[in-house]
């Protein structure tokens, strides 16, 4: 007797290990379904110069010619003292790009960036260039990052003078590794008069209020309260001054765990033949049948031809018609009520479709009532 009460204190345990695992395998961290707000960044962009291409920049003559390439080489070689006439530059090692990148707060000037570089006028290539100083501007107008270094496009255009190309990757597109410095900080203090907010990435009003709960559980106060489905507002703990009991604070919101709420979706991509559901859809019992149908038309030609020494015949083509249907034996299948997703799968599998054949299913499902999921399609 004592071995079969400590046996079934020992699964009633195990039991509640797994139960307790599973909640707390399926939870996340606020901080990756949620950001601070004000705390975004700001995208910047520059107009630039990458230098040094082996003839593969912008065409500087002809109608279709970069004629703003020509014109920015003309103005900076005349704050060097140079001054050449337009019309006599002709450059196919220079490509007008434009330069993006984008900046968080709190970033101290002289931290260093990656920059992305893009051509804009009809270079074939920005493989080996040289980015030339670039000031990268944001919403403001104001400079953030001032950008330069080699440009990085991970691959190559070769084009021989016989027409024969060979490419890998895509040459008019590449990075210029910790090529930004920061020389200005985006501004951002935080406002203690007023609550701190929450922003869900995917608006949710059970997640939300999750989030809240979780938060004033861990505080053991009321500081959170669900504004929205995407919007949870947090009151500051009093006598909070000091810039290291702002950054912990935030630090303990951002480490909590939750459980994200989502809803049910079967998401397919026709254009692939791609279908992912998520593990809460559910299918009502239903019966699927399914066999293939297959039409073949073919039209043989048939030429006439006139008797010989003929004066009035010709020769006339034709042809006959040859159709062919070919019906597969219909598979059955039963899918047991409430279903889940593997349960389809399995089932599916069983009767051989491919995945054109499942879409058709699934939609035809839809249809019937059965699928207790949002349906979308790509």
């Amino acid at each position: 007797m004592k071995i079969k009460a400590k046996f079934k204190k020992f699964v009633l345990s195990l039991l509640i290990w797994f139960v307790s695992a599973g909640v707390l395998f399926g939870q996340v961290r606020i901080k990756d379904i949620a950001s601070f707000q004000g705390l975004q960044s700001m995208h910047l962009i520059g107009y630039g110069l990458v230098i040094g291409l082996d003839g593969s920049g912008d065409r500087s003559s002809g109608a279709r010619g970069a004629i703003f390439t020509v014109q920015t080489v003309t103005n900076m070689l005349e704050k060097f003292g140079i001054t050449v006439p337009v019309e006599r530059i002709r450059l196919r090692n220079v490509a007008a790009v434009m330069v993006t990148s984008q900046i968080d707060p709190f970033l101290n000037p002289g931290t260093k960036m990656d920059v992305t570089v893009s051509s804009l006028g009809d270079a074939k290539s920005l493989e080996g260039g040289v980015l030339l100083t670039t000031p990268l501007l944001g919403s403001d107008g104001e400079i953030y990052i001032v950008a330069q270094g080699p440009v990085s496009i991970g691959g190559f255009n070769i084009e021989t003078g016989d027409g024969e190309k060979i490419r890998r990757n895509y040459a008019l597109v590449g990075r210029v590794p910790n090529g930004g410095i920061v020389e200005r900080e985006l501004q951002f203090e935080f406002d203690l008069r007023r609550p701190l907010g929450i922003m869900l990435r995917k608006a949710d009003f059970t997640t939300s209020a999750r989030v809240a709960e979780r938060i004033n559980d861990h505080f053991t106060t009321r500081l959170a309260t669900p504004v929205n489905a995407a919007t949870v507002a947090i009151n500051w703990p009093a006598n909070m001054t000091h810039p290291g009991e702002i950054v912990k604070f935030i630090s303990e919101i951002e480490g909590l765990k939750v459980q994200q709420d989502r809803v049910a979706k079967v998401v397919i991509n026709e254009r692939t033949g791609t279908i992912v559901a998520g593990g809460d859809v559910r299918i009502s019992e239903i019966m699927v049948s399914h066999g293939n149908l297959t039409i073949h038309t073919k039209r043989r030609p048939v030429i006439s031809q006139p008797q010989p020494f003929s004066r009035r015949g010709r020769t006339v083509v034709d042809g006959f018609t040859d159709t062919t249907v070919k019906e597969d034996e219909a598979k059955n299948v039963v899918i047991k009520n409430i279903a889940t997703v593997s349960d389809l799968a399995s089932a599916l599998n069983q009767i051989g479709l491919k995945p054109r054949d499942i879409i058709a299913i699934f939609q035809a499902i839809k249809e019937a009532g059965a699928l207790q999921a949002e349906l979308v399609i790509m």
